[in-house]
């Protein structure tokens, strides 16, 4: 059953000094030291040894996730967590640890809240998920622009992100929030 979980130790400074280039650590970043310390249980031999070590081990992994210094989350959360942070740079972050990446999120579907157009004809959506995306380009938005109106954002190009609203015609658009 454990297969089915990653574990991952989060904190804020690891956050907040996460570097912006990709290294080879990021990469296969090492195993947190509660998670070595479970699996290092199997190696002992005396049977009431080895489930005392278990013991200990589980109730330390279970203190640190109650104290939110540890995280477990399955595959169908990894998935959940990337789609509600799409569009968002965090790529060089490593928020998932080892979990496989082998369904990135290449767009999201969802609804408007709210859409509003500044001096310049440029328009701030922001969409049933929380999050506020912002125009970049001078297309015009032919769809009508309201609360509850569908609205699809897929990747483009180089970084980029095409907004469409209502099925209309996409706009280049980035997140802000």
């Amino acid at each position: 059953m454990i297969e089915k979980y990653v574990f991952l130790m989060l904190s804020s400074a690891a956050l907040a000094s996460a570097p912006t280039a990709v290294t080879a650590q990021q990469a296969n970043p090492p195993r947190p030291a509660l998670l070595e310390g479970l699996l290092a249980c199997r190696s002992v031999v005396a049977t009431e040894a080895r489930l005392a070590c278990f013991d200990a081990a589980a109730a330390a992994f279970d203190t640190a996730e109650q104290q939110g210094e540890v995280t477990v989350i399955d595959r169908v959360q990894a998935r959940e967590t990337r789609t509600r942070l799409f569009g968002l740079d965090l790529d060089n972050a490593n928020l998932f640890g080892r979990l496989r990446q082998d369904d990135p999120v290449e767009a999201i579907e969802t609804t408007l809240t709210s859409g509003r157009q500044d001096g310049r004809g440029q328009w701030t959506f922001v969409l049933a998920d929380g999050s506020t995306w912002r125009q970049i380009d001078q297309e015009r938005v032919t769809a009508r622009v309201g609360p509850g109106v569908s609205v699809r954002i897929r990747q483009g190009a180089v970084g980029s992100y095409l907004l469409s609203v209502g099925g209309s015609r996409s706009v280049r658009a980035r997140r802000e929030r």
